[in-house]
């Protein structure tokens, strides 16, 4: 089979999760002794500390460096007891940098002072004598969020190039994604098929179509097809065509998705709920280019790269006879496999961002960002739909909010409500979605066994599914 003509140069950056830095916090207080204890207290979990004594020591310190949170009495030598110093710092903080976290700390603690403290844009607010573990784990918490965010900001640039340059967004940051990242730069140059597998929802055709858009076949189109949703009647027809009178609907001829692909990429979405008797016409066209389609007196001559995905065990599947091997080593010439969305967390804010985006640019929404405690929200949750669930909960998100951010309550995250609720209380979609899950739990994602449970043809229950971001 002859390779298409090399396109153009294109360079592509990712960003991958590198050793992050060690935090950076600014501490100000005019009490050295407070200073040292700060000092001695965060040194040993990692950070590095600038003390300073006063306002105008912090104003310069902010001036010249990057921190990842500030540390800042309220109360300084001049004026002791009302705050006033502290506050007026604070909000010069605010206004520069809203999103450095601030975190306010005095001796003469009160909750009308905390309640202004706060309200000039605080992050948190502890009172000396403080406890150890409560401020450590105060600061970790604000620093992580701020970092998420910083790394938001900077993927949408990327992206933003990425997409000029005709590349699909492919957002990814935790170290959880770094194998992956390698993995794709790695073949996408090559011609070698390349079997994507995970949970429903964690992004398989985007890894698809990066390994497309990255490789020589670019200029070439990709077709995608979700076998699963084929009926077994009309499957080969879909792939391969059919010509005029080949059944009683079949008018005229057909091209089939491999043709239409031919000299690109061809994608196989649920490769593994491809009927048995399937199989061996598709392992043909794999190994050898030949293609022939329906009732056709002889075969077409093809050529593809086979991009497929399954979120099935096909090794299991092999040993019990429901998947052929032969085919499953020409389909996974290299194995990509990507985690769920809860083992990748730090990718969460910097997704839900980006969702945020695209939705807010839909719907003509004015909506200037995510509140902390949305956010903190949805990194506790454990996203059983994936990815596919957090881009459908941030469509929900933009569509109820009704403030400039986006809020813990506009998410519908059932699980941070802290209540159980009794299906009375739920709507019949709710239902339908819980019932859903809890098959696809039970037959380990077989989406074939999962819809004879429940009653359902494949390709209906196949709809429902990506209804429910499943």
């Amino acid at each position: 089979m002859s390779s298409p003509a090399k396109p153009r140069d294109l360079t592509v950056s990712f960003a991958v999760a590198k050793s992050p830095t060690a935090p950076r916090i600014l501490a100000a207080d005019d009490q050295q002794h407070i200073l040292d204890a700060i000092e001695i207290l965060l040194k040993p979990e990692g950070y590095r500390i600038d003390c300073v004594r006063s306002p105008e020591l912090a104003r310069e310190a902010l001036a010249t460096e990057q921190y990842d949170a500030v540390l800042i009495d309220l109360n300084y030598t001049r004026d002791t007891t009302s705050g006033r110093e502290g506050l007026d710092l604070l909000a010069e903080i605010v206004s520069q940098d809203s999103a450095l976290p601030v975190v306010v700390m005095t001796a003469w603690g009160n909750v009308e002072l905390a309640v202004e403290a706060m309200r000039r844009g605080a992050r948190d607010f502890i009172q000396k004598p403080w406890e150890n573990e409560r401020l450590i784990t105060m600061l970790r918490t604000h620093v992580e969020l701020r970092r998420a965010l910083q790394r938001a900001e900077r993927l949408a640039a990327e992206n933003r190039l990425l997409n000029a340059q005709g590349l699909p967004e492919f957002i990814a940051t935790s170290p959880a994604m770094a194998p992956v990242l390698e993995a794709i730069t790695r073949i996408a140059p090559s011609e070698a098929n390349v079997l994507i597998t995970g949970e429903h929802g964690t992004g398989k055709e985007v890894v698809a179509h990066t390994i497309h858009a990255l490789s020589l076949r670019r200029q070439k189109p990709l077709i995608a097809v979700n076998t699963g949703g084929l009926a077994e009647g009309v499957f080969e027809s879909e792939l391969f065509g059919h010509v005029k009178g080949a059944f009683t609907d079949a008018r005229t001829d057909r091209i089939g998705r491999f043709e239409l692909a031919d000299g690109g990429t061809v994608f196989l979405d649920e490769i593994g709920n491809v009927p048995l008797r399937q199989q061996a016409k598709l392992l043909r066209v794999i190994e050898s280019g030949d293609m022939e389609p329906v009732v056709a007196s002889r075969s077409r001559k093809i050529d593809v790269r086979v991009l497929s995905a399954t979120n099935m065990d096909l090794s299991s599947a092999c040993e019990s006879g429901q998947f052929r091997e032969d085919l499953l080593f020409r389909l996974n010439t290299v194995e990509i496999r990507l985690p769920a969305l809860r083992d990748r967390r730090e990718d969460i804010p910097v997704l839900a961002t980006h969702f945020l985006a695209q939705y807010a640019s839909r719907y003509r929404r004015v909506i200037n960002g995510i509140d902390l405690g949305a956010i903190q929200s949805m990194l506790q949750y454990g996203w059983p739909g994936n990815v596919r669930e957090l881009e459908h909960t941030m469509e929900r998100a933009v569509l109820m909010c009704r403030s400039e951010q986006i809020q813990t309550a506009d998410l519908g995250l059932a699980s941070q409500r802290g209540q159980a609720q009794n299906l009375e209380e739920l709507s019949l979609e709710a239902v339908e979605s819980i019932l859903i899950r809890k098959a696809l739990q039970r037959f380990q994602g077989n989406v074939s066994q999962a819809a004879e449970a429940l009653g359902l043809s494949r390709g209906a229950l196949y709809r429902r599914m990506e209804k429910y971001g499943l």
